[in-house]
């Protein structure tokens, strides 16, 4: 907990996350994966810290990343997630969504899959501002107000949620197989149940005359009905999507917008939350952590303990 080691890159780092290991393994994960923004060339990298650096059960490291493989990205990484051992799916701000295989062997990374301008405007690109992974479905949102489903083996698109939104779409996670919850930019939570016909959700829940934005939102990992959302005001707030508008808790916890929330299966079911500074908050049992954004992949060693 005393040793946190920082790598210098040369990119702007916009996501990391780490490759997931089986809920049986008693190791932390030792693969992550990057997704960078506003360079020159973008890239989807691979890193590791086993091999060349050591991980422990005292959840301490030694030693720096090392770059296990890299391919050019088309656009800005704007969301980045692990669909499995083997493939990341990233999400570009030129509204494409794209399938990365890591081929293991040779550590190499190639393109599995590729849906061009999956979001758009009528004569523009529009970014694909967010995505969720539950292998081998994918659900991704935008600007456009889109919601879209995709099969990773799939070349075509399974289905599209047309004007879902009339604002944009900053994030979504699944709550069951058929079932997502987006937010957006006027502080709305909307649920989607794919097996519905129709363009409208079928629950709509927000802060009553509450109209700030929602940036992210992580599902509870044991309790399907519990949600949290953080927003540009830096309230996290948690909500049980059973009980209608009200959520059930509020927590002041930045004095700046929170970008990003995880909520992980760790003792006592922690959630994390990453904006622009340290802080940590204990709320209910829950361990509430925010991290500098550059520092997102070391939120596991926090979490533990």
């Amino acid at each position: 907990m005393d040793c946190i080691n920082a790598k210098f890159v040369s990119q702007k780092i916009s996501k990391t996350r780490w490759r997931p290991v089986s809920s049986a393994s008693l190791h932390q994960p030792d693969i992550f994966a990057t997704g960078s923004w506003d360079n020159e060339d973008n890239k989807v990298s691979i890193w590791s810290i086993g091999e060349h650096g050591v991980s422990n059960m005292d959840d301490e490291f030694e030693g720096d990343p090392q770059l296990l493989c890299e391919y050019k990205h088309n656009g800005d990484v704007l969301d980045l997630q692990f669909l499995d051992q083997e493939r990341i799916v990233t999400a570009s701000s030129t509204g494409a969504v794209t399938v990365f295989r890591h081929h293991q062997n040779s550590q190499t990374l190639s393109v599995a899959q590729l849906w061009d301008r999956a979001h758009h405007y009528p004569s523009d690109d529009a970014p694909c501002t967010g995505l969720v992974c539950n292998s081998p479905e994918i659900v991704t949102v935008g600007e456009d107000g889109r919601v879209i489903l995709f099969r990773a083996d799939h070349k075509g698109v399974l289905r599209t949620i047309e004007n879902a939104d009339s604002s944009t779409i900053h994030a979504v996670t699944f709550l069951r197989t058929t079932e997502v919850l987006t937010v957006n930019s006027i502080g709305q939570l909307k649920l989607w149940d794919f097996r519905q016909q129709g363009n409208e959700p079928s629950q709509i829940l927000s802060l009553t005359g509450d109209r700030v934005p929602l940036h992210c939102v992580d599902r509870h990992p044991n309790q399907q009905h519990i949600v949290a959302t953080g927003g540009q005001d830096g309230m996290l707030c948690i909500w049980d999507v059973r009980q209608g508008n009200v959520p059930l808790s509020l927590m002041e916890a930045h004095s700046a917008e929170s970008k990003a929330l995880f909520l992980q299966q760790f003792v006592g079911s922690p959630l994390s939350s990453i904006k622009h500074r340290p802080s940590v908050h204990m709320f209910r049992g829950w361990l509430f952590v925010a991290l500098g954004k550059l520092y997102e992949f070391f939120s596991t060693i926090l979490f533990t303990g």
